[in-house]
């Protein structure tokens, strides 16, 4: 996805013009006291919500599964007994969302100048194909190591250098290149990929990508904690047994044939036999003159998939505008209720229960559903709420809807979105995921003003957490998304104690079976946080003013453009 620099003039569907300031979502909505709304947002109702949905009887909440079952019947009945309507056009809390589980079983190995090199599954190397066939099988493909594996003009960066890599299996470090600052090496270049900010273009979705478009037969993207911001256990439990992709009808041909991940040890390893350093490497493709360099290396990969097709659901409910000029124009809050499921070969505990990602999300949507509906009159606009299935899996219901909504995207104003909420207590800060993109970051800085609280860039933008969630797909249509991180400054706790629990969090919970509901959880800080969340999407849907992406923001066109065919049609 490439920056636009085309500036396309809007017309009545966005209003007004871009001369107003930000605070313009905030400002003049009709006046209402939202405090009753705002006091059912309850920690004990969370508290609730999140010990149902992570408990066992759950079993994990996979797709596809009995725990899918269950979970889809909770947020449904949930949703009745708040009194919403059904928010598919259908008459339905549901939207079915077509699934292929693939289960791998795949052979891997490298003929080398060195001799040979037979990485283990999954300890070593991660290789699975989204194609949706039984069988795919890619023979001595020359290994070429492709720095980043980056195509941004917009930064005036290409990895690949026209260099023909059509059926080559490409080898390329994760993250973006960090640049150094010319005027002190010291510090990253904000200039240049957005310094420690990760960009999209250091997001794994998108080297497999640039590789499809390259016609490369394998990507193996070089695995390393501090710049995926996650450690290998989370590439391992994520893809190492059923991985899962929306149903193709061409079968996803088109993709790159075989995707993976390998440890920096492994590919280290197979560097040195093939005559080269992975450190020099790595130190080469930090600057724009870097050139493909080809390994002494032949891959070959033979993957088995076990096909399940899964009619999976994305669960939506609404509240009708009450403007009638307006209510075909709707705001959309999101969390994901899916998690990673049971693993049955695991000794002991087996269950992924998912307490913090994402029920805690999941329990949160369900308490603005209730405090949304408290409000009378409703607001002007359609206030929509979505629980998407599969997001573990790569945000799958969330594109499904993005790309098949319910609801036209031109007409969406705004998604908020929660994955993994506070649960450790007030925080006198909040966090803003993939600070500078739009305007929605505004609003919430104004609101959390208004409270004597401070919102804040993300404290960890490297691990682009923008890119990581279902507000991404949003985005990806145009729609404004926000996607408000947990503050890190906990009220009562010494400093840097909110980054060093996150931090531990990561080490010792992400998708582990630990990640369940302890004695230490508070969620007293989560409902000043969904309260922000509320006032921001009241004042888009009561107000007069759309929110819009901001210069720079690599989305801005995609709105703009979306608006231009929507005003011609």
């Amino acid at each position: 996805m490439k920056k636009c620099g085309i500036t396309i003039l809007l017309g009545l569907l966005i209003v007004p013009d871009r001369d107003l300031d930000a605070a313009a979502i905030v400002r003049n909505p009709p006046a209402i006291d939202v405090s009753t709304s705002l006091r059912t947002i309850t920690t004990n109702d969370l508290a609730g919500h999140v010990r149902v949905l992570s408990s066992d009887e759950f079993e994990g909440r996979s797709p596809g599964t009995r725990g899918e079952e269950l979970t889809v019947n909770y947020l449904t009945s949930q949703f009745q007994r708040i009194g919403l309507k059904p928010g598919n056009p259908n008459g339905s809390y549901i939207q079915e969302v077509p699934l292929m589980g693939l289960t791998t079983e795949p052979t891997i190995s490298f003929q080398t100048r060195g001799g040979p090199i037979t990485p283990g599954f999954p300890g070593d190397c991660v290789i699975l194909s989204r194609r949706q066939m039984p069988e795919i099988s890619v023979a001595d493909s020359d290994v070429v190591f492709v720095g980043h594996g980056i195509v941004a003009p917009e930064y005036d960066w290409d990895d690949y250098k026209d260099v023909d890599v059509r059926g080559k299996t490409l080898l390329m470090l994760v993250n973006d290149p960090p640049v150094p600052d010319p005027a002190d090496s010291s510090k990253l270049d904000e200039k240049v990929f957005r310094g420690r900010g990760m960009t999209y273009s250091g997001r794994w979705t998108y080297k497999y990508e640039i590789a499809t478009t390259k016609g490369a037969a394998a990507v193996i993207i070089v695995h390393e904690t501090g710049p995926a911001g996650y450690p290998w256990f989370v590439v391992v439990g994520s893809n190492s047994r059923e991985n899962m992709d929306l149903r193709a009808s061409d079968r996803n041909l088109r993709r790159v044939p075989i995707e993976g991940w390998m440890t920096w040890e492994m590919s280290r390893q197979l560097c040195a036999a093939a005559g080269r350093n992975l450190e020099v490497l790595k130190a080469a493709a930090v600057k724009r003159d870097f050139h493909p360099v080809s390994l002494a290396a032949k891959a070959s990969f033979t993957v088995h998939n076990s096909l399940r097709s899964i009619a999976s659901r994305n669960v939506i409910a609404k509240i009708d505008g009450s403007d009638p000029k307006l209510k075909d124009e709707c705001v959309i809050y999101t969390a994901h209720w899916d998690h990673i499921g049971r693993n049955s070969k695991l000794d002991g505990d087996q269950i992924f229960n998912g307490a913090k990602d994402n029920a805690s999300g999941t329990a949160g949507l369900l308490e603005l559903a209730e405090a949304f509906i408290k409000l009378k009159p409703a607001p002007r606009r359609t206030v929509l709420f979505l629980a998407v299935t599969a997001e573990e899996k790569g945000l799958l219901g969330a594109k499904y809807y993005a790309t098949h909504p319910l609801y036209p995207v031109e007409r969406t104003l705004a998604n908020i979105n929660m994955d993994s909420i506070n649960v450790w207590g007030k925080t006198r800060d909040i966090e803003i995921v993939g600070f500078g993109q739009n305007d929605l970051e505004d609003a919430l800085t104004h609101y959390a003003a208004s409270r004597g609280r401070t919102a804040r860039p993300d404290a960890q933008p490297e691990k682009g957490s923008y890119f990581r969630s279902d507000h991404f797909e949003f985005a990806k249509v145009g729609v404004p998304a926000l996607n408000a991180g947990s503050g890190v400054d906990y009220i009562g706790r010494p400093e840097g104690w909110g980054l060093k629990r996150r931090e531990a969090y990561t080490a010792d919970d992400y998708h582990k079976v630990s990640d369940e509901m302890t004695s230490d959880w508070d969620l007293s800080g989560a409902v000043e946080d969904l309260q922000l969340l509320f006032e921001v999407g009241y004042a888009v849907a009561q107000g007069e003013r759309w929110p819009r992406w901001k210069e720079g923001s690599e989305f801005r066109a995609l709105r703009e453009n979306k608006t231009d065919e929507s005003q011609r049609r």
